[in-house]
C-alpha cells in the first residue's frame, strides 16, 4: 500500500469515528429550549413531534462501540499500512504444505507476530492430511466409486466451484453446465483434471476472422440452427451454410461437431453455453466470445483438485 492510500485510510477512518462522537454528543444535548416531552411545534398529517432525546441504553451502545473500535485499531491492523500494536496478520504469506506452515509460523512468532491463518492451515493439515494423500494415491477410475471421497469432493466444489457453475453445477450463460455430458475440452477424467488443475482459455474472434459480412449472420445462425436439429428456414439455412464454408468449419468441423482440442463447441448437440436463440447465436458470431476458466493447481494443489476431479466426472456419469 502506498503512503497516500495509507495516509487516505487512517485520515478518514479517524474523521468518522470522531464525526460519530460529536454526532452521538449533538443529539444527547437539548438545546432547543423545549422542554423534554414537550411539543417542538411541528406537525403532519396528525402527527406531532416532541422532543424526546435518544434513549440513554441506545447512546451508551452507540459509545461502547466507538469505544472498541479505537481499541481494535489501535490493537489490529486497519489504519492504512499501521500493522497494529499486536503484530497480527492473518498469514506470513502464501502457503499450502504442512512443512511450509510451520517455517512461516515459526518466522512470524519469532518476530512477534501472530499469524493465525498459518497456525489454522498446519491444524487442517495435520488432520486431513493424510486423508487427501490417501485419495490422491488412488487412482480416478476407483474414486469415482468412492461414495465417502465424492461427499469429500462435493463439499469442496461447493467452496471453489459453485460461484460460476452453480450449486447444482448447471452453470449459468457463460458458464458450463457439468451434468449435461456436453464437454469443450472432453469429458475424460484426466481431461477433467487437467481442466481444472491448469484451467482453460476458450477465444472465438469475431466472425471467427473470416470475411463474413453482417448481412451473412442471419443465415449463418439459421444454418447453425439446423446443425442442431430444431425446426428451421431451409432456404435461409442453405445460404449460412455458404458462410460456414468460409472457414467455420476449420474450428467446429464439416459436420458442425467441434474439435475438443482447441474447445470448439460441438454445434449438433443442442447445449449451449451463452444462449441458442437466434439473435444470441447472431451475437457470438458477431462479437465473439472469449471464456476464462482459472487453474486451481496453485490454489487446492493436486490433491484436492484430484478428489474435485472424480466428483465432477460422477455428475454426469451417474
Amino acid at each position: 500500500m502506498t503512503n497516500f492510500w495509507s495516509i487516505w485510510i487512517i485520515v478518514l477512518s479517524s474523521v468518522v469515528i470522531i464525526g460519530c462522537i460529536f454526532l452521538l454528543r449533538a443529539c444527547s444535548k437539548n438545546d432547543t429550549g423545549v422542554e423534554e416531552g414537550e411539543s417542538m411545534g411541528h406537525s403532519f398529517d396528525g402527527i406531532e413531534e416532541l422532543n424526546n432525546p435518544l434513549p440513554k441504553w441506545w447512546s451508551y451502545m452507540f459509545y461502547i462501540t466507538i469505544v472498541f473500535s479505537v481499541i481494535y485499531l489501535a490493537l489490529y491492523p486497519g489504519m492504512g499500512s499501521f500493522k497494529g500494536l499486536l503484530g497480527w496478520t492473518s498469514s506470513n504469506q502464501s502457503v499450502r504444505t504442512l512443512e511450509e506452515s510451520k517455517i512461516a509460523v515459526e518466522d512470524a512468532l519469532k518476530e512477534g507476530r501472530w499469524v493465525q491463518y498459518d497456525q489454522e492451515v498446519i491444524h487442517a493439515n495435520e488432520k486431513f492430511g493424510p486423508i487427501f494423500k490417501a485419495y490422491a494415491d488412488t487412482p480416478l477410475e476407483e474414486l469415482v466409486n468412492n461414495k465417502e471421497a465424492l461427499k469429500v469432493g462435493g463439499r469442496l466444489f461447493l467452496q471453489n466451484c459453485a460461484m460460476c457453475h452453480g450449486s447444482d453445477a448447471r452453470g449459468s450463460k457463460g458458464f458450463p453446465n457439468l451434468t449435461d455430458g456436453a464437454w469443450l475440452y472432453g469429458g475424460e477424467l484426466e481431461t477433467i483434471k487437467t481442466s481444472i488443475m491448469n484451467g482453460r482459455h476458450g477465444m472465438m474472434p469475431p466472425k471467427g476472422g473470416l470475411p463474413i459480412e453482417d448481412s451473412e449472420l442471419p443465415g449463418l445462425a439459421e444454418y447453425v440452427v439446423k446443425l442442431s436439429g430444431r425446426e428451421h428456414d431451409a432456404a435461409l439455412a442453405a445460404q449460412g451454410q455458404g458462410s460456414f464454408m468460409k472457414g467455420c468449419f476449420a474450428c467446429h468441423g464439416m459436420d458442425g461437431t467441434g474439435n475438443k482440442f482447441m474447445g470448439a463447441p460441438n454445434l449438433t448437440d443442442n447445449a449451449w453455453l451463452y444462449g441458442g436463440s437466434r439473435g444470441a447465436i447472431q451475437q457470438s458470431i458477431k462479437n465473439g466470445r472469449s471464456g476464462v476458466m482459472p487453474a486451481w493447481k496453485d490454489v487446492l494443489g493436486e490433491e484436492k483438485v484430484h478428489v474435485i476431479s472424480a466428483y465432477v466426472y460422477s455428475l454426469s456419469n451417474k
